[in-house]
């Protein structure tokens, strides 16, 4: 069964970036050969409880975080998964809140201590291999892609994903939602990358 993980920043139901992400999910599924062996949970964070890192310095090994809350069994999918799709909606030159808090509690994903000399930083490397992946971002003509880029560039490295592509939609309307279902330009664009992640996926099989 290839896994794929899509994470949602957005806050609103529908969005652009909710419509991208599906986009690239449904055209990987397509380039699978068998597409029952593909299975696709897509979480919206907006929906989920859960509380923002607390920097406890500890690992908390044999678990995923001391806290246990909504994002116990997104781990467990972020850890399993072949393929992470990332989106996110522009915000002050960065990434959503929900998505930054979804990160900075990712933290014990890694050990801090890459050279295993400090006893009590030894956390346990969840993840031992890469996985391909891309990014999803929303944001107007003027807003500044590089630091939000940044920033899901670097939760990639963290777990251990390798980011195949980018789809930035520049929406001219936002009091509208969804608008990019009628780019079609943009979609293309993301049907292109989810072909892309497919190929790549089979490769590895």
């Amino acid at each position: 069964m290839i896994k794929i993980l899509s994470i949602s920043g957005s806050p609103v139901v529908d969005s652009s970036t909710d419509i991208l992400l599906d986009r690239i999910a449904q055209s990987l599924k397509s380039a699978i050969p068998n597409t029952s062996k593909v299975e696709v949970n897509n979480i919206r964070l907006n929906d989920l409880m859960f509380l923002p890192c607390q920097a406890c310095g500890n690992a908390p090994a044999p678990n995923f975080c001391f806290f246990d809350d909504a994002l116990t069994d997104v781990y467990k999918l972020l850890a399993a998964c072949d393929c992470l799709l990332v989106g996110s909606p522009i915000y002050f030159d960065a990434v959503s809140a929900q998505l930054k808090a979804f990160m900075d509690r990712c933290n014990c994903f890694r050990p801090p201590d890459y050279k295993d000399q400090q006893e009590e930083f030894r956390f346990i490397k969840i993840i031992e291999s890469k996985r391909p992946g891309a990014i999803v971002l929303v944001g107007d003509n003027d807003g500044w892609i590089e630091g939000p880029r940044r920033s899901i560039a670097g939760f990639f490295k963290w777990v251990e994903v390798e980011s195949e592509g980018l789809v930035w939609y520049r929406s001219l309307d936002f009091n509208k939602k969804g608008t990019v279902a009628s780019d079609t330009k943009t979609l293309e664009e993301a049907r292109q990358l989810g072909q892309k992640l497919g190929q790549l996926l089979n490769e590895k099989k």
